[in-house]
């Protein structure tokens, strides 16, 4: 262990860590809707993919929303929305196709500013896509069911497979911590009032459970 991290993964550290990948996808069809938000976090990838959705005519309206955290601040100095929105700008999204929101601090903040901005620009949406790290697909629509409960939610992510992500992300053991933490968080936020309940299935919550003894718990909230 090097920093409360382990050193090298295991084969089955490798199974519940993919078994965790599976469970954060919601498996939704991305469809027409009417804005989309494009929720900040440490992969530009998201940025990418909004941009590859915009331009397949998913949606009239980009919000990118995210201020900073730990994970972010060094990556994207100027803020995860700024720099989001100006990759985006670099693909060919139109800025009058874009919303920016710097302010968020959580997820749920996500969600709340984002429709505030949106409504501060006119725009009621019935339906919104949310775009996130592929692992935080089912914590971004629980949040999203509980904040905005009145909109239409379906959720995407750039279709990689886990071994690909972890390719393109270039360490395996902080996405693995992350999926964790993600996995901690869809336990606890409902009973904090932050997302709705969702089912864990018992092998789900098993790989969560040896992967906190295995050392991944750099991303875990204190309990």
């Amino acid at each position: 262990m090097t920093d409360g991290r382990p050193q090298g993964i295991t084969d089955d550290q490798r199974e519940a860590a993919q078994r965790i990948w599976d469970y954060h996808h919601m498996r939704h069809e991305p469809r027409p809707c009417d804005a989309a938000i494009a929720l900040g976090c440490n992969d530009l990838g998201v940025s990418t993919y909004a941009a590859s959705l915009y331009e397949s005519g998913l949606f009239p309206t980009l919000v990118f929303t995210g201020a900073n955290s730990p994970a972010t601040s060094n990556v994207f100095p100027r803020g995860e929305a700024v720099q989001f929105h100006e990759h985006a700008r670099a693909l060919g999204v139109p800025d009058h196709a874009m919303l920016l929101e710097p302010n968020a601090a959580n997820t749920g903040q996500n969600i709340t500013n984002s429709r505030d901005v949106l409504a501060a620009s006119g725009i009621q949406p019935r339906s919104v896509l949310l775009i996130t790290m592929p692992y935080m697909e089912r914590r971004a629509f629980a949040t999203c069911r509980r904040q905005w409960p009145e909109v239409d939610v379906v959720c995407a992510s750039d279709p990689l497979s886990f071994d690909a992500y972890v390719k393109a992300m270039g360490d395996e053991e902080a996405v693995i911590s992350m999926m964790v933490g993600d996995v901690q968080r869809v336990l606890k936020y409902p009973e904090l009032g932050f997302a709705i309940s969702q089912y864990v299935p018992e092998d789900v919550h098993a790989a969560y459970e040896s992967l906190v003894r295995d050392g991944f718990t750099e991303y875990l909230i204190a309990s």
